[in-house]
């Protein structure tokens, strides 16, 4: 059995990643692909536990090394559980969120360093990376705004200030720039209904999919 692909989408506040994922899942069970849909931090019934252990804390409650050893047994939990078995099936996972949230918001946003986040990452899950990385990239100000609009923030990360935010911008630039085999760059300040357009015709140019929109 030919083995499943690996998407993740991610992206500041307010990006519209939770939308976006749901788009792409319809688009390919469109196809006949069978799609798996999931999250970081989360994916799993104990990797949910671990998120709200994690998150619901007040802001200094974790230090960045705990929150970094957290976030990896709950991602270890997500991909033994949920990911891999998906993918030896032969199903598509897409994720809202992955290793490079981390690499973004720990290893960047809380000044582990991107090195240290890969060092523990690879004890986890040894050089298992997505095959596409879709950045939906916008500006702080626009994410804040949606996000406001919606609800208003409702985490701790949400609640951190513009400059914090505009840091994790400029750190998953960085990051797609280093991993630029597998990360595709896609503008999240239109109408939801672009972005989704050109995450299908990106999906179809990066695997070779014969699949109309």
């Amino acid at each position: 059995m030919t083995r499943g692909k690996f998407i993740t989408l991610e992206g500041g506040e307010g990006a519209g990643k939770s939308t976006q994922v749901k788009h792409l899942a319809d688009f390919l069970r469109g196809a006949g692909i069978d799609v798996v849909l999931t999250r970081e931090v989360g994916g799993s019934f104990s990797a949910e536990a671990i998120r709200d252990l994690w998150l619901t804390q007040a802001d200094g409650h974790w230090d960045a090394w705990t929150e970094l050893l957290l976030i990896m047994a709950a991602r270890r939990e997500h991909l033994v559980k949920t990911v891999f078995p998906a993918l030896d099936r032969g199903a598509w996972v897409i994720s809202d969120r992955f290793a490079d949230s981390t690499r973004a918001y720990q290893g960047i946003g809380l000044g582990l360093g991107v090195d240290t986040v890969n060092e523990v990452y690879r004890l986890i899950a040894k050089d298992f990376e997505p095959d596409l990385t879709l950045l939906l990239d916008l500006p702080v100000e626009i994410g804040f705004a949606r996000v406001t609009k919606r609800c208003g923030p409702d985490d701790r990360y949400q609640q951190k200030n513009m400059d914090f935010h505009q840091k994790l911008r400029e750190a998953y630039l960085a990051l797609a720039q280093k991993y630029a085999q597998r990360f595709r760059v896609v503008d999240a300040s239109r109408d939801a209904n672009a972005v989704a357009a050109e995450i299908e015709k990106i999906v179809r140019g990066h695997f070779g999919l014969l699949i109309s929109s």
